[in-house]
């Protein structure tokens, strides 16, 4: 389904793409399917529609703004294709054995997608190993409490 919308800037720092009513029914499937967005033909990722204050939305992130070279208040066409493909995190091997040495790997599978990235991704985005090894402590101790 291709169509026009205008980013909208939802609140302080965040974005999302507007999508109509008729765009969501005709996609079939459900009201919060996950998608596959393209923004003006050119930068594509996965997501999933939303519903913020009664209006569907597709989040777009800085980073996604950023690849895609828009900002707010920019008018832009999106195509969105429901997303088939199934939902997995990669995780690090030194995270995925703190997970197992823990005792945390089976709660972490039942996580969400989203909340799984919530967890991997400050880990595989820190620097230093300092930093990288505070994360993962943390993301154990998230799933340990």
């Amino acid at each position: 389904m291709q169509f026009t919308t205008t980013v909208l800037q939802a609140r302080k720092t965040a974005t999302g793409l507007p999508v109509p009513p008729e765009v969501v029914a005709a996609l079939g499937a459900g009201g919060r399917p996950a998608v596959v967005v393209t923004i003006d033909g050119g930068y594509t990722y996965r997501s999933t529609i939303g519903v913020m204050g009664g209006q569907s939305l597709v989040p777009l992130s800085a980073e996604h703004r950023t690849a895609a070279g828009v900002a707010a208040g920019d008018t832009v066409e999106v195509t969105l294709e429901v997303d088939t493909l199934p939902r997995s995190v990669e995780v690090p091997d030194d995270l995925a054995s703190a997970f197992e040495e823990a005792g945390v790997r089976a709660a972490f599978e039942t996580l969400s997608n989203s909340r799984q990235r919530a967890l991997v991704d400050p880990v595989v985005q820190a620097k230093a190993p300092e930093t990288r090894q505070r994360r993962i402590d943390r993301a154990v101790e998230s799933l340990s409490g």
